[in-house]
């Protein structure tokens, strides 16, 4: 067995709005923890994005693309400005082109409450919230995004594409994942969110997505249509464990989850390939409050602590799973012991507050890891 590596490399981009704001912040943390588990993280800035777009003419530049292949992991803030728009009227997101570049196929987008922060839902369980949605990336609807067609000016087609490799290859993510999540003490069950009644792609992802199930006879399974699953995330999220669905649905779900937990401030991500890991927040750039201070770097500090967690599996070195355990500590008592509540929550406490108290935490001796 190879010995673990004692420096890191990960590429870094900021990119647009309030992306560079808390990557400053995730950034920083990194650094707080390096030291308590013995590792060392070089990260090193590339530009992408659509104020490089504006500036260059180039929105993900091929030695930034080529940077990400050969770094350990990505680390990405958040892209795209809603005036700067394609030939085709689109916004440019160079994420999706990362996205299709390197193969990462699966959208990781976790979602928990957390102790000391008020839940948007009145329902006593609404604080046990705890689950998983994972969006299939590469496929569905998306799979449109640069071969529309035009009838004239009276119509455009965009097609949904779904392929048994691709859902193949995202169901059987997604159980291994209840699988892991199982042997940490959670349910242990996948429920595949898709609109089979109405679509034949949608049948054929759930056929699919069944076979892959009874591949994994020790993990629940079920299916709903995204329209009820809609309906009940909102009644009781709290039943759920892991949902995999299709790109376009995973997109729209993906948001509605974050705001049952306080909003998209609260939400990170990963797009996980066989090859490549890249974790960023599930939020834009929102440029109407970029430069304020006042976004919530939470979302963006938990992505890299999904990083961290991610390296440990793929390089096999436990010291990186401690630091994604020790990060996650520190958020859940920043919040729980009150020292800093974010505005979304009714608070006061800015970009700065919420990173000092994580990093506070994450320095200090007596922190015992999540």
């Amino acid at each position: 067995m190879t010995a673990p590596l004692s420096k890191y490399a990960i590429a870094v981009l900021p990119g647009d709005g309030i992306g560079r704001e808390v990557m400053a912040s995730a950034l920083a943390v990194l650094e707080a923890v390096a030291p308590r588990i013995g590792r060392r993280f070089e990260t090193v800035a590339h530009p992408a994005g659509a104020q490089h777009y504006l500036d260059t003419g180039v929105a993900l530049p091929e030695s930034t693309l080529q940077s990400c292949r050969d770094a350990h992991a990505i680390l990405f803030g958040a892209m795209g400005l809603p005036h700067v728009l394609g030939a085709d009227g689109t916004e440019i997101i160079p994420q999706l082109d990362i996205r299709f570049a390197l193969d990462l196929y699966a959208g990781v987008r976790p979602i928990r409450s957390f102790a000391g922060l008020p839940s948007p839902l009145s329902h006593p369980e609404a604080t046990t919230i705890d689950l998983v949605l994972v969006r299939e990336n590469t496929e569905g609807l998306f799979y449109a995004r640069g071969r529309g067609v035009m009838e004239g000016d009276s119509a455009a087609l965009d097609t949904m594409k779904i392929t048994r490799h691709g859902t193949e290859r995202i169901c059987d993510f997604a159980f291994k994942l209840a699988e892991r999540r199982r042997a940490q003490g959670r349910l242990g069950h996948v429920t595949s969110v898709d609109k089979a009644n109405v679509f034949q792609s949608m049948a054929f992802w759930r056929k699919i997505f069944e076979e892959q199930s009874r591949r994994h006879p020790t993990i629940g399974a079920d299916s709903a249509y995204v329209d009820a699953m809609a309906l009940n995330l909102v009644l009781k999220p709290w039943r759920y464990d892991v949902l995999v669905t299709e790109n376009m649905f995973g997109d729209i779900l993906s948001d509605l989850v974050a705001a049952l937990v306080g909003g998209m401030g609260m939400a990170p991500s990963g797009d996980i390939g066989d090859q490549y890991g890249l974790f960023q927040p599930a939020h834009g750039t929102a440029p109407d409050i970029a430069g304020q201070g006042i976004a919530n770097p939470t979302a963006m500090i938990l992505s890299a602590s999904m990083m961290l967690d991610w390296m440990a599996g793929k390089y096999d070195d436990e010291a990186l799973a401690d630091g994604a355990r020790i990060i996650d500590a520190a958020v859940q008592d920043a919040f729980a012991s009150q020292a800093v509540r974010p505005r979304e929550f009714g608070g006061s406490s800015g970009t700065t507050d919420i990173t000092q108290a994580v990093i506070d935490r994450v320095s200090a001796k007596n922190l015992v890891s999540a």
